[in-house]
């Protein structure tokens, strides 16, 4: 053979083997892209919650109660409302600023309240999860409610606060105590001490020792259920509970 023909051949199998790496190149290029490899992807899930989790209208206030063994919490110094002695026992734990937390109020709450708090069949307790490194507002919040709450007024601050999520402050907490009529003073004076970080901070620590990760997280009896979940969710859980 030549040394033109033998160059030749040589130059046709490089391009033939370049082409071939090329194609091969681009087809794991394009398998990579729809699988997350090559390390680019990012795997993830999610419940409905901003942290997410960092996702209540009120019967007659109810002052904080004892309960039953719900996963070992301390609920004695946790608001309530519904019959002391219902069968089900829902625990929300919940962050003031958090705007999955303000829908569940205002798309599901109330459709328990009215199916099942009301009708004696679900004792609903609030508790404090406030997601501090991106909801600021939400600790202060928490304070602000339980302050409420020394004067019998909390579910209507929690309603208050969620229906004014958008103007969180120091300033409006204290005006909107004035607005429901409370005595300021006592208010301001709970409200300036944080008096109920201590309160606040046990809510956080049950709530993560039980599988609480995000806002709003739900405890109904022994079974967790997380996010901003559609009525029906909570509907399929109750009626299970109250048929056991």
């Amino acid at each position: 053979m030549s040394d033109d023909k033998k160059k030749l051949t040589i130059e046709v199998d490089q391009l033939t083997i370049w082409r071939f790496g090329t194609v091969l190149f681009l087809v794991l290029f394009v398998i990579s892209l729809a699988t997350g490899g090559f390390g680019t992807g990012s795997g993830s899930s999610g419940n409905g919650n901003p942290n997410p989790s960092p996702n209540p209208t009120p019967q007659a206030p109810q002052a904080p109660g004892e309960t039953g063994d719900v996963k070992n919490l301390d609920l004695s110094n946790n608001y309530f409302k519904g019959d002391e002695d219902a069968k089900v026992v829902i625990v929300e734990f919940s962050d003031f600023q958090c705007p999955y937390c303000g829908r569940f109020y205002e798309q599901t709450l109330s459709q328990i309240d009215d199916n099942y708090v009301k009708t004696g069949k679900v004792k609903f307790y609030y508790a404090d999860f406030p997601l501090d490194s991106i909801h600021p507002n939400a600790r202060p919040a928490a304070n602000a409610a339980r302050c409420a709450g020394e004067q019998d007024k909390f579910w209507e601050y929690h309603d208050k606060v969620f229906e004014n999520q958008e103007t969180l402050s120091n300033d409006n907490f204290k005006k909107w105590a004035q607005e429901l009529g409370l005595d300021t003073s006592k208010f301001n004076d709970c409200f300036d001490s944080k008096k109920y970080d201590g309160e606040v901070n046990k809510d956080l620590q049950e709530g993560s020792s039980n599988g609480i990760q995000g806002t709003p997280g739900f405890i109904i009896n022994d079974k967790n259920l997380d996010g901003a979940q559609p009525f029906s969710a909570f509907q399929q859980v109750i009626e299970a509970e109250l048929a056991s």
